[in-house]
This record gives C-alpha cells, sequence and structure tokens, in this order.
C-alpha cells in the first residue's frame, strides 16, 4: 500500500512538472515572436525634412484628412482616406502591409492615432507627420 502511494505521489510530480514545464516554454515562445514583432516593426513620428526624405522611396503617402480639409491642398501623391470614414480600417486593409506608410492629417493627432491603429493591424514600417501638413506648409514645403 505505502509503495502504491509512493508511485501515485512520484507519477503525480511528473506530470505537474511536465504540464508548468510546457505552460512555461508556450509563454516564453508567444513572448519571444512578440519581441521579434516588436523589433521588425517601426512606428514612429518624424519631421518635415525626414518625411520629405522618405517620401523619394517605395512607400505609400496616406492623407487622413476630410475631404473638405483635402480640397484646400495636400501633399502630392498622396491617397486620401478619411480618418472619420466608415471605411477607415477597410481602407487601411487595402494597402501593403509590407510597404513603408507614411500618414499625416492636419496637424499629426489622427495621423498618430491612424499609426498606432495600422501598428496593431501588422503593418511593418508607419511614419506619421509631426505637426502635420501644417507644420509641412509652415516649412514651406510643396502642397497641391
Amino acid at each position: 500500500m505505502k509503495k502504491m502511494i509512493n508511485v501515485s505521489l512520484a507519477l503525480l510530480f511528473v506530470v505537474t512538472i511536465t504540464s508548468c514545464g510546457n505552460s512555461q516554454s508556450k509563454k516564453s515562445s508567444e513572448n519571444a515572436s512578440a519581441a521579434v514583432q516588436a523589433k521588425t516593426q517601426i512606428a514612429k513620428n518624424v519631421g518635415t525634412d525626414e518625411f520629405q526624405q522618405k517620401m523619394k522611396g517605395d512607400v505609400q503617402l496616406i492623407d487622413v484628412r476630410t475631404p473638405e480639409e483635402v480640397a484646400a491642398g495636400a501633399i502630392e501623391g498622396s491617397t486620401p482616406i478619411d480618418f472619420y470614414g466608415q471605411n477607415f480600417q477597410q481602407n487601411l486593409e487595402k494597402l501593403d502591409k509590407e510597404k513603408p506608410v507614411l500618414v499625416y492629417c492636419a496637424v499629426g493627432g489622427r495621423s498618430g492615432q491612424a499609426m498606432q491603429l495600422m501598428k496593431k493591424m501588422g503593418f511593418k514600417e508607419i511614419y506619421n507627420l509631426s505637426g502635420g501638413i501644417r507644420a509641412w506648409k509652415a516649412e514651406g514645403k510643396p502642397v497641391k
């Protein structure tokens, strides 16, 4: 009887250790995967000069202002996607997540929120124009 209790306790101990080990390794694996994704993902605010420099590359330039704001002037080559539009997130989904995105709005608030949303959606590189098109214009940068 004593031998049976010892075997049962030993078996219980082995099962407990094994299940804890699997749980820990799964959590470690998930944490490592999240760390790799965070390292390979860029989401940052940039000034007008850096934004303009990045525009020279193969990028997606997105204006998240309203149609009325866009009509008053926009950065050449930008695609309007209204932040307040009903299909805002669905329109973002149409973009290439592997290709860098440059995003701007009037002063940087909406585009900052859009950048955070795109980060959660899995976009690899997102750059938000600090100060928005107002800062862009103040620096004498071109608008259409």
